[in-house]
């Protein structure tokens, strides 16, 4: 199925309906988290909505080791970004669940760059990739994306300093070519759209799509917005489409892509809903909340439904003027005395 073709009505009864039946797996699964419906006093439904489902705090997964299958089943484990003595969160995948997550993941891509796979630069460094059994967030997302790309170079060196000559030698080998540039927020800013204004370099790559994602919060604090950094990047390398993507390693393949009006879209395997901080009800369109992130990949551990500490507006459903159908929101930042833990504002944190 397409990822983006079914309205909000369409939708709500399918997914509603699959999340129930992951919310039964889990807690038959997953010892810790029957124990959190139990005194919720939580059964396994009829929900009527998906707003219905019982959450878990992403936290926990900082707290708990939270798992559904043997943990001989266990393929791969992921960690989230953190900076020094935050606790971090651990994913444990089976090769089935890592599998839906590459499938969809996908298909989200092949939506926004066609089916061709494009050369691709990468801003980040090589040695980010160091353990294949135990990623960071930083190495998922980059592992994740490099798939859709050929010719995979990367912009940084080992000391995260900007490899002009590698750059320039991938352009020479791609003249004129569309061209995948993928890279954390901060990193984008400080390791190369900075470093290319400071040496008065403007590199040409107008034909190339910018993907990029992780917290903002740093660059807000240097009164940098999306308009200042899509201004930058077109003025330093020619890049005229630049897309945000809003995501977490608790939740790897299921992220929610940027249209051209700017709005953060769910997919038909996702969904968001906005709840009040107080009672934790769901918000209307057009009232600020945490952010909820719903997802039917994860199999081998319980994050199907999970409370961010985001905040985020529901923008409507199946009216926004790209066409795209199904819900649209925005992301305001971190709530107040949160961890730091985006990708881009963990990084940016240690830097």
């Amino acid at each position: 199925m397409p990822p983006y073709s079914m309205s909000g009505s369409q939708k709500q009864d399918r997914f509603t309906q699959a999340l129930a039946q992951l919310t039964s797996f889990h807690r038959q699964q997953c010892v810790p988290y029957r124990r959190v419906l139990d005194v919720l006093g939580v059964g396994d439904g009829p929900f009527e909505r998906f707003e219905d489902i019982p959450f878990l705090p992403v936290r926990a997964f900082k707290e708990h080791e939270l798992l559904s299958i043997p943990r001989d089943q266990v393929f791969k484990t992921m960690t989230s970004s953190g900076t020094s003595g935050q606790s971090v969160s651990r994913i444990y995948l089976d090769r089935d669940t890592a599998m839906f997550q590459n499938k969809v993941l996908a298909r989200l891509m092949v939506e926004l760059m066609g089916k061709s796979r494009l050369p691709m630069l990468i801003i980040d460094s090589p040695s980010v990739l160091k353990d294949r059994q135990a990623f960071s967030a930083r190495g998922a997302g980059i592992l994740g994306f490099s798939l859709f790309g050929q010719d995979v170079t990367y912009a940084l060196d080992d000391d995260m300093q900007l490899n002009l000559p590698a750059i320039e030698a991938f352009l020479a080998r791609h003249p004129g070519q569309p061209v995948f540039v993928f890279g954390f927020t901060f990193m984008v800013w400080q390791h190369f759209l900075l470093p290319l204004q400071d040496q008065g370099v403007e590199l040409a790559m107008p034909e190339g799509i910018l993907l990029h994602g992780g917290g903002w919060k740093k660059l807000q604090d240097q009164a940098v917005d999306s308009a200042e950094f899509r201004r930058r990047v077109a003025v330093q390398t020619g890049l005229q489409r630049v897309v945000n993507y809003y995501g977490m390693v608790e939740q790897t393949g299921s992220i929610f892509i940027e249209c051209g009006e700017g709005h953060l879209h769910a997919s038909v395997f996702s969904d968001v809903v906005i709840r009040d901080h107080r009672d934790f009800s769901a918000l209307p369109v057009g009232q600020q909340g945490l952010i909820e992130v719903l997802s039917l990949l994860p199999r081998s551990y319980p994050g199907h439904a999970l409370l961010t500490e985001d905040l985020g507006t529901l923008l409507g459903q199946d009216d926004c003027p790209c066409g795209r159908p199904g819900r649209y929101f925005t992301v305001h930042g971190r709530v107040a005395k949160a961890e730091v833990r985006g990708c881009s504002d963990a990084y940016a944190a240690h830097f």
